[in-house]
Parts: structure tokens; sequence; C-alpha cells
């Protein structure tokens, strides 16, 4: 069993027009967030072995403010994560290596939103409607697989939990 975890960045701050998308921070609303989903993931035992995190300011503060929840995971911050497509992340979660049974993507909306729906074919009925409907920042999707990254594909992953930071 494999296990994906799908973390949309924090609440990212506007505060500076001049900054370019790419460079803006954590507003102080996300960094409340991140504090509560970082205990959340503490208490509930979630240890990637791997984490893919976008290059994006707010993506790599995001999962900074996580790092001592999770446990001293393999990192790789990828410039191909910002601004990917649903099958740009598919394709990137294809090339993980068979060893690794827990991969945590952080990213964007909406190829994240897109792709977690996508992958989620069952769960919990009202987790599955909330998902298809909106994935705010700094919610977590978990989706467990049997089989091969490599053969990830649409509908093949259960949903096992949504966890919106709003919500903790």
């Amino acid at each position: 069993m494999k296990t994906l975890y799908l973390l949309r960045h924090a609440k990212s701050s506007w505060d500076d027009p001049r900054l370019a998308d790419h460079e803006r921070p954590l507003a102080p609303r996300g960094r409340e967030a991140v504090r509560r989903l970082a205990k959340h993931m503490a208490r509930a035992k979630l240890r990637p072995e791997l984490v893919l995190c976008s290059s994006a300011a707010r993506a790599v503060e995001t999962y900074e403010a996580l790092a001592g929840a999770l446990r001293g995971p393999e990192v790789s911050t990828e410039d191909g994560l910002y601004g990917a497509g649903t099958e740009d992340l598919l394709a990137r979660l294809r090339q993980v290596g068979e060893g690794v049974r827990s991969v945590m993507l952080v990213g964007h909306n909406p190829g994240l939103a897109d792709l977690a729906a996508a992958l989620a074919g069952s769960g919990e009925p009202a987790d599955l409607g909330r998902l298809r409907d909106k994935l705010p920042t700094g919610a977590l999707a978990v989706l467990s697989f049997d089989g091969a990254w490599a053969a990830l594909r649409p509908g093949c992953a259960s949903l096992e939990s949504l966890v919106v930071p709003r919500d903790l």
C-alpha cells in the first residue's frame, strides 16, 4: 500500500504588489494554519518518506513550517512543480522509485486540486464531495493505493482523509 499526501500551500500574502507570484510568502493567516496543520500531522503520525515541493516561496515556507512534524523525509524542491497541471504532477509522481512507500506533494491549484479529484476513486462520500468542490489553501488530502507509482492513474486511489486548517 502506498500513501500520497497532497498539500496545497497555505494562504499567501499579497501585501507587496511588486513581488513576482513565485516569490510571495505566506500571510500571517497562512502561518497560523500551518502551525495547526503541523500539530495535526504530528498527532496523526503522518510521515512521508519523500517530499516533492514546489520552488515557490509560499510552498517552501509551508513545508518548512511542517518539517519538524515530519521527522526528516528526503526533500526535493522543484521548479517544475510551480504552475504544474494535473498531467505534469502525475508524470512526476510516476517517476518516484518503487522503494518509496509515501510521498508528500506540496503545490498549487488548480493542478493539485484537479490531481486529487482525479485520483480519488473511492472514499467517504462527504470528503469526496468536499474535495471535488474545492481544495482550499493549507488543505491536506491523504490518498492510498495499491500498486506501483509508475502505474498511478485516475480513479486508482482511496481518499483516506481531507483536512482543512479551519477545521483544526
